[in-house]
């Protein structure tokens, strides 16, 4: 991965994603239970006084008391709540004007628009897609997502749906990730989504991390949970992973066997227990090879006769 003016790049493509034009700040706000207090002492003091000039008092002692009412109740919209892990984006006339994070009862310009943002972790879990791999084969897979806004202000203001925005760029990456790596290297020197599930995490992280920055949404983890052949080839790429067993598991047999092949020749030259020709080496490896690297029980045959005969 490197950093180009444009976005972030992998293995030669850019994620080229605009720079935001929002960041978030934080808005002014006072104590709720005090503008609470405020505003019922108006509201009660308003009814009272006009109690008074209804009367008797005159029309401007009314008035005073509609005033204080009316400003009472002007102050209530802006008492705000706001819970542990969710934040208020404030809007003045379509206006940004900052974000409220601070957990508690408080009060800000009632004649705002806020709207309520979760700042909580989240997972996103893509569907099982079918994509070509590196090699052109069919292959399945999902991931999770894990993730958080960072910035209240861009979520809300830099796209449409950032929930939506999230799931369709992870999507995206996944399909870019599946389709830039083969499912299995079958031993070359390479990457492959099977046997580098580390670095290839890591890269997804990163490449859903550029693409969903501009919507303030900050990537925790990104995890494949879910990778197989499609199944019209599953059965044939199953053969040949048997077959690279078997292959693997005899030329291990066979190294092995031709170990003790020749520590039977060298025990049996260093103890004098017999002395051999070459055609009868040649004989005695052959019969031992046969023992040691076949896969079924031999049937012994005893010689009652002489070694040459």
């Amino acid at each position: 991965m490197t950093e180009t003016s444009g976005g972030v790049a992998f293995e030669g493509t850019v994620v080229d994603m605009p720079a935001p034009h929002t960041s978030e700040r934080p808005i002014r706000a006072a104590n709720g239970w005090a503008m609470l207090g405020i505003a019922t002492v108006l509201v009660l003091g308003g009814l009272a006084v006009l109690v008074w000039g209804i009367a008797g008092q005159g029309l401007w002692v009314v008035a005073l008391g509609c005033l204080a009412i009316l400003v009472g109740l002007a102050l209530l919209p802006g008492l705000t709540a706001v819970a542990p892990g969710e934040a208020r984006v404030a809007q003045l006339l379509g206006r940004y004007v900052g974000t409220l994070r601070t957990p508690g009862f408080q009060w800000v310009n009632p004649i705002t628009a806020r709207r309520r943002v979760s700042t909580r972790i989240r997972n996103h879990e893509t569907d099982v897609t079918k994509v070509n791999d590196a090699d052109g084969n069919p292959i399945q897979i999902a991931t999770v997502v894990v993730w958080q806004v960072r910035d209240t202000a861009q979520a809300v203001f830099e796209v449409d749906d950032f929930v939506e925005f999230v799931a369709i760029q992870a999507e995206t990456a996944v399909r870019h990730i599946a389709g830039s790596y083969p499912y299995d290297a079958h031993g070359e020197p390479r990457l492959s989504l099977r046997d580098n599930a580390d670095e290839i995490n890591e890269r997804l992280s990163a490449e859903i991390g550029a693409r969903v920055a501009p919507a303030g949404v900050k990537v925790i983890e990104s995890r494949i949970v879910h990778l197989a052949y499609a199944p019209e080839i599953a059965q044939a790429m199953l053969r040949r992973q048997q077959a690279g067993a078997v292959v693997a598991a005899r030329q291990r047999i066979v190294e092995g066997a031709v170990g003790m092949v020749e520590s039977a020749l060298a025990k049996l030259a260093e103890d004098d227990v017999v002395e051999l020709d070459e055609e009868r080496k040649a004989a005695m490896v052959s019969n031992l090879l046969v023992v040691l690297v076949g896969d079924r029980d031999t049937q012994p045959v005893i010689n009652a006769g002489t070694l040459y005969q």
